[in-house]
């Protein structure tokens, strides 16, 4: 699910735009892309991953997938660009390639962060992207 989110509130000195509200999440991560550069190609058994998208535009393919990572379905192409939200909910496979240089931040509800970071991310042996 993709959500364009619009600004709060403006004025002269900047803006406000909400990425979240009334839910916290377990991790947060800055993500670059280098111009064609590729990323994800993984989905999650448990967790849910939101990524927001601060600058740049990305092709994303997601599918959906079961247990062993077999797709379930066709594969879905979006252009993603700043201000989307998009929400990867469990057995899901999700990658990203640059269009553009870009950057986005990586949220997650569950283990995603740190020395956690691969507990619950499954490579696809066939790859999206």
């Amino acid at each position: 699910m993709i959500t364009k989110k619009k600004i709060n509130q403006k004025d002269k000195r900047g803006f406000i735009l909400d990425i979240f509200v009334g839910k916290p999440r377990d991790h947060c991560s800055l993500v670059s892309f280098e111009k064609n550069s590729v990323r994800g190609n993984h989905f999650h058994k448990k967790s849910i991953q939101y990524s927001f998208i601060l600058e740049g535009k990305l092709l994303m393919i997601t599918s959906k997938v079961n247990k062993n990572g077999k797709y379930l379905g066709k594969k879905n192409r979006k252009i993603v660009k700043k201000n989307d939200l998009i929400t990867h909910k469990p057995f899901l496979a999700h990658a990203f390639k640059a269009k553009t240089r870009s950057k986005m931040l990586a949220f997650a509800d569950g283990l995603r962060g740190g020395k956690n970071y691969e507990k619950d991310t499954f490579r696809l042996k066939n790859k999206l992207i």
